[in-house]
């Protein structure tokens, strides 16, 4: 507990600072102020056990629940995505990451590698950044043609209408950070060993670029937020309110509540005096080191 507040009062002296030089922005200041451990961790286990009690309404109901999360790098996508798979049914929901497209996957249809990765019913997909790579870091850094860029600015809202026709129920999340409070973040991954893999060479490009990330962010919301599938802005300067901001957000979109599961009762553990476990000695056991 001791550690955790140091770390609350560190964060606090660092937005205090950012606050009396201006760094912050009026409308940002509810997200400058930091969201107290013990409310914080009271919250998010009150807002999992709503996640589990939503993945059995979506697991007996068979809806095809699809969630996109996308950002600027360090926005704080992988901590709620992290957040909502914590207490949840695996076999219910799961998590997509796709890496760099082979070359047979270059040439398919774009979104043919994503629709492979869609949910079946009954299941919840989280996609950890998607079909959206194209009119983020595709278009940025020059991975694809104006063409392509163009093309899938005119074929995604389509491609989401006809997911939603097909009773897909479909979220699109974008976790907005300040440029401020990203390098605060990217200097903390520098520093730290544990977190250091998160930084790649193209999150650091993306800083130099940041203003075209910005045109390229706007332009895409503007081309594909449909009243089908619209895009949800999530503030993210303060992680701990994005993470419980987010949830909530999502358990709003279902009349999961009106389900009721059944009740479950233990059966009395089976009996057999005529079975005898073998020696432990032919078995192997891992060392007892804690």
């Amino acid at each position: 507990m001791k550690r955790s507040n140091r770390k609350d009062d560190s964060r606090k002296r660092e937005f205090a600072k950012a606050i009396a030089v201006k760094k912050i922005p009026q409308d940002r200041l509810l997200q400058a102020k930091e969201l107290k451990s013990k409310v914080y961790d009271r919250d998010l286990a009150s807002l999992q056990v709503e996640l589990v009690k939503l993945g059995e309404y979506v697991r007996v109901k068979g809806l095809k629940v699809a969630v996109v999360f996308e950002g600027r790098d360090a926005a704080g996508k992988g901590g709620v995505i992290k957040r909502i798979m914590q207490r949840m049914n695996p076999r219910t929901c799961r998590i997509v990451a796709l890496g760099t497209p082979t070359e047979r996957e270059k040439t398919q249809w774009y979104f043919q590698r994503y629709a492979a990765e869609l949910p079946a019913g009954g299941e919840i997909v989280l996609f950890d950044r998607s079909w959206y790579n194209r009119a983020g870091v595709e278009r940025v850094m020059g991975f694809c043609t104006d063409k392509e860029y163009r093309e899938f600015l005119r074929s995604c809202p389509e491609f989401e209408r006809m997911l939603v026709r097909s009773d897909f129920v479909l979220l699109k999340y974008w976790f907005s950070v300040g440029d401020e409070e990203q390098e605060i973040r990217f200097k903390k991954r520098i520093k730290d060993p544990a977190k250091r893999w998160k930084l790649s060479p193209m999150d650091l490009e993306s800083r130099a670029r940041w203003v075209d990330y910005s045109r390229a962010k706007d332009a895409m919301l503007g081309a594909c937020s449909i009243k089908e599938a619209p895009w949800w802005v999530v503030p993210a300067d303060n992680k701990r309110r994005a993470r419980l901001n987010c949830i909530a957000h999502i358990l709003s979109r279902f009349p999961y509540k009106k389900y009721k599961p059944k009740k479950l009762k233990l059966p009395p553990r089976q009996v057999d005096p005529t079975y005898k476990r073998p020696p432990m000695t032919r078995q192997n056991f891992i060392p007892e080191t804690y």
